[in-house]
C-alpha cells in the first residue's frame, strides 16, 4: 500500500508540473501579450520592449517557469492588472469562500445522493425506484442558470423568504447560502443517485447477496455490510469528480448570486485578461482534479482490495 501511496504522489506532482507547464506556455508565451495586458491597449511598442527588458521576458521560456514555480512555491503569485494588489491577497480570500459553499454543497448532495440511490436500488423496479429516477434525471437536465431563476422567483421574489443575492456585504450569513446550496445540489445529486442506483440493483442480484438472504441474515446487515462497500465502488469516481466541478465549475451559480468565490473570480480574470489570476487559478483547480483523482484511485484499494493498479 505504502508503494502505492509513493507512485501516486509521484505521477501527481510530475502531471502537476506537465499541465503547469502548458498553462504557463498558454498564458505567458507572447511576452508582448503580458506587456500590453499590464501597460494597457494604448501602450507604444517602445513602453512593451522596455517592459519586457526590465521584467526579464525577454529570456528563454524554460527559465522563466521555473523561476515561476518558484515564486509559487513561497506563495508569491504575481501582482494582479485588475486589482493593483498581490493576486495572493485575492485569490486566498476567494477560494476560502468557494470552499465554504463547496463544502457545505458536497457533504449535503452527497449524503442525500447515496441515501437515495441505495433506496431505489435495493427495490429495482419498484414505485419508489421509478420515482427516484425520474427525480434524478429531472433535477441533473436543468442548468444551473435556470434552477437559480426558478428559485430566486419562488422564493425571493414570490415567497420574499429569501435574499436574492449572496455577496456577504454585511458579514458571513447562512441564509445567503441556502439559494447558492440549493441550486448546485439539485444539478448535481441526480447523476452520483443514478450512479448508486444502478451500482446497488447489480450488487444486489449477486450470488453472494442472494446467499446471505437464503442464510437468514438481517436485511439490514446485509446491506450495510455486504452490498453497500461493493455498491459505492463505481459511484466514488463520480464524487470524486464532482469536487472538480464545485471548484471551478460554479461560474454561474456564483455570479448569479453575486457571490464572491473562485469561479466569480476566475470569470472576471478571464474577461479582463489579468494573466497572473488565470494562472492562479489554473494552478489550484489543477492541483484538486489530480488530487481528488489520486484519492479516488486510493479509495478504489480500500472499497474493493482486490483491485490493484501497475
Amino acid at each position: 500500500m505504502a508503494k502505492l501511496i509513493a507512485r501516486r504522489i509521484g505521477l501527481m506532482i510530475l502531471i502537476m508540473l506537465v499541465v503547469a507547464l502548458l498553462l504557463f506556455i498558454f498564458n505567458e508565451g507572447d511576452p508582448k501579450l503580458i506587456a500590453r495586458s499590464v501597460l494597457g491597449p494604448y501602450a507604444q511598442d517602445e513602453q512593451l520592449e522596455a517592459w519586457i527588458l526590465k521584467n526579464g521576458y525577454d529570456r528563454h521560456i524554460l527559465i522563466r517557469y521555473f523561476e515561476w514555480l518558484g515564486r509559487l512555491l513561497v506563495g508569491d503569485l504575481g501582482q494582479s492588472v485588475i486589482y493593483k494588489r498581490p493576486v495572493a491577497d485575492i485569490f486566498w480570500d476567494r477560494l476560502i469562500n468557494t470552499g465554504i459553499l463547496a463544502g457545505i454543497t458536497f457533504l449535503i448532495m452527497v449524503a442525500l445522493a447515496l441515501v437515495l440511490g441505495v433506496l431505489a436500488g435495493m427495490s429495482e423496479g419498484s414505485p419508489r425506484d421509478r420515482f427516484i429516477s425520474v427525480l434524478s434525471i429531472a433535477t441533473t437536465s436543468v442548468p444551473e442558470y435556470a434552477s437559480a431563476v426558478i428559485l430566486s422567483g419562488i422564493f425571493v421574489f414570490h415567497l420574499k423568504w429569501l435574499p436574492g443575492t449572496s455577496s456577504m456585504m454585511a458579514g458571513f450569513s447562512w441564509i445567503e447560502l441556502i439559494l447558492p446550496v440549493s441550486v448546485l445540489t439539485l444539478y448535481g445529486f441526480g447523476y452520483i443517485a443514478r450512479m448508486t442506483r444502478a451500482s446497488m440493483a447489480e450488487v444486489m442480484t449477486t450470488h453472494y447477496i442472494r446467499t446471505a438472504v437464503l442464510k437468514g441474515l438481517p436485511y439490514k446487515r446485509i446491506i450495510m455490510r455486504h452490498a453497500l462497500r461493493n455498491a459505492l465502488i463505481a459511484p466514488f469516481t463520480v464524487i470524486m469528480l464532482q469536487i472538480n466541478w464545485l471548484l471551478s465549475g460554479v461560474v454561474v451559480t456564483e455570479f448569479a448570486f453575486g457571490y464572491k468565490g473562485f469561479g466569480a473570480l476566475l470569470l472576471e480574470a478571464a474577461l479582463r485578461r489579468d494573466i497572473f489570476v488565470i494562472e492562479a487559478c489554473g494552478v489550484a483547480a489543477v492541483f484538486v482534479a489530480v488530487f481528488t483523482q489520486t484519492i479516488g484511485d486510493l479509495g478504489y484499494t480500500y472499497l474493493n482490495p482486490r483491485i490493484r493498479f501497475k
